[in-house]
């Protein structure tokens, strides 16, 4: 039998995976949501990258505000249950919580995240 490619191979894939993109109103509001997310087992990992500056719409207007970006690392089966506790967690209103699907990757690193998320 032939041997399968690394792209087919099962542990490459990551189709139970996925990131969290969510901002936040501050590196501090972020690194103390992150935290918690991982302390809780909905997210293996949290990255915040500081100084992002948004453009959006609100309430009619046009606004602009410094932000900060949270990746939260983590399984589609949680996201669900990320999503509330991001909610809870939040200071805004509306926080903007969204699943973007992952790709192939590295065999290790994916099971990591896996057996680091309940």
């Amino acid at each position: 039998m032939p041997e399968t490619s690394p792209a087919t191979r099962p542990e490459t894939r990551s189709d139970d995976l996925v990131f969290a993109y969510i901002t936040a109103g501050s590196k501090e509001e972020a690194l103390r949501i992150g935290r918690s997310l991982v302390e809780e087992r909905l997210a293996a990992c949290a990255n915040v990258l500081d100084g992002m500056t948004s453009v959006y719409r609100w309430n009619g207007a046009v606004e602009q505000a410094d932000e900060a970006v949270l990746i939260a690392k983590t399984r589609s089966s949680l996201f669900d249950r990320l999503t509330a506790r991001v909610r809870e967690l939040h200071s805004y209103d509306t926080p903007c919580v969204v699943e973007l699907a992952l790709g192939r990757g590295n065999p290790a690193y994916l099971d990591w995240l896996r057996a680091e998320t309940a």
